[in-house]
């Protein structure tokens, strides 16, 4: 071999490994991609959820990063939009050669990005995603991880709060007409038949997701007369549904017994609506500000949260991506590896301790241990929007299987 060939054979194949993409770890970060819906309603939720992800971030760098490497993540805004949740998921795999994923918010997003995650074998943990769908039999995966509370658990233990109104003997529903709110809604009938056999469904209103007018769809409620309704609409469809039903009288109608899923009790809902939200209804969030029976953990959190935000009372969501988050970094410290294999085989059974308690994966769906509050959204003078009170903190241990 001439050493002229040689020299161009070095050179060649010098010039393919600067081509070859490097993961950003093998470099000394440890990129995350992080495709969120920031436009639109749902930029409600969608925000705040970046903000905790972030909070995180910078707190693990101030103690020197995770597996010596500082964490980076790189947000882009998926619009809500299954769509464009796949168009940025395969950019930030393709062009900003992310080593995870953690992201999306709805129930079409999640699935849709699953097995883009599948495909480049490449971790994927979902902060906000609820259908069951998501870690199916049919579509789990070794890449795919949940730290969001599932339509199951979600839609029985609104079932428990209703169930409890020993009044109510008929009831109707209304949720986008998409895979969460036809799976949240399913849990939440079909239980609710079980621990109330004496209750009956009569009506069911499904408005597409993105719905502005929901005239039609109230007055079909209030035609039919539910002794109570529930409701899985969320983030600025929620604003816009209640501002719509209450100077009709709905909540009225039904004398305030209404259970509001879809995270309708956070401080992003309540704050949106001010005066005009429905006080007396039963609502769920993902966290609350003044949950004085909790531990010193999430006394903690919500004082770091606050400065670090500069809200004098905290979103609700950001403690979403804060622990999805905490658990790719106890994942990547148990495999003490950023390799995506050994990360998702760690996430397996991974446990941490969050602001509101232990969590832990589960290996055989994926899916971690996370609750919701309820409560009921009352007005307090010192608020200028809904609080909600009465607070309990739902395991979702029982409604898992």
């Amino acid at each position: 071999m001439s050493r002229r060939f040689t020299a161009a054979f070095a050179a060649a194949s010098a010039s393919l490994v600067l081509a070859l993409p490097l993961g950003a770890a093998a470099q000394g970060t440890i990129k995350v991609g992080f495709p969120m819906i920031l436009s639109g309603p749902g930029a409600l939720f969608g925000e705040p959820t970046v903000k905790g992800a972030q909070m995180l971030v910078d707190e693990v760098n101030a103690k020197g990063g995770v597996a010596g490497k500082k964490l980076q993540l790189v947000v882009r805004d998926t619009k809500g939009n299954a769509d464009e949740a796949v168009r940025v998921t395969r950019e930030l795999i393709l062009k900003e050669n992310v080593d995870f994923l953690v992201g999306t918010l709805t129930s079409a997003e999640g699935p849709a990005v699953s097995p883009i995650a599948k495909e480049n074998k490449i971790v994927f943990i979902a902060p906000i995603t609820k259908t069951d769908q998501l870690t199916s039999p049919a579509n789990l995966h070794p890449y795919v991880f949940r730290t969001a509370a599932t339509t199951t658990t979600e839609g029985r233990s609104a079932a428990e709060v209703m169930a409890k109104w020993k009044h109510v003997k008929t009831v109707g529903t209304i949720s986008y007409d998409y895979a969460y709110g036809q799976d949240v809604t399913k849990s939440f009938v079909e239980h609710l038949k079980k621990i109330r056999p004496d209750i009956t469904i009569v009506d069911q209103q499904w408005p597409k997701l993105g719905e502005q007018e929901y005239t039609p769809f109230i007055n079909a409620q209030m035609g039919r007369k539910p002794d109570a309704i529930f409701s899985s609409l969320w983030g600025g469809g929620f604003v816009t549904y209640a501002k719509q039903a209450k100077p009709v009288g709905l909540f009225d109608a039904v004398k305030y017994n209404f259970v509001a899923a879809g995270e309708a009790g956070s401080v992003e809902s309540a704050k949106a609506m001010g005066q005009d939200y429905p006080f007396g209804i039963w609502a769920n969030s993902y966290d609350v500000f003044n949950w004085d029976a909790g531990p010193k953990s999430h006394k903690d959190y919500i004082a770091r949260i606050k400065a670090y935000t500069k809200e004098e009372v905290p979103s609700s969501w950001p403690l979403v991506g804060y622990m999805a988050m905490q658990s790719l970094v106890a994942a990547i410290q148990k495999a003490k590896s950023t390799d995506s294999d050994k990360v998702a085989a760690a996430l397996l059974g991974v446990s941490w301790d969050s602001p509101i308690g232990k969590q832990t994966v589960r290996a055989k769906d994926h899916n971690a241990n996370r609750g919701q509050f309820w409560g009921k959204m009352l007005k307090e003078s010192k608020y200028p929007f809904a609080v909600m009170t009465q607070i309990q903190y739902v395991d979702p241990l029982p409604f898992m299987d």
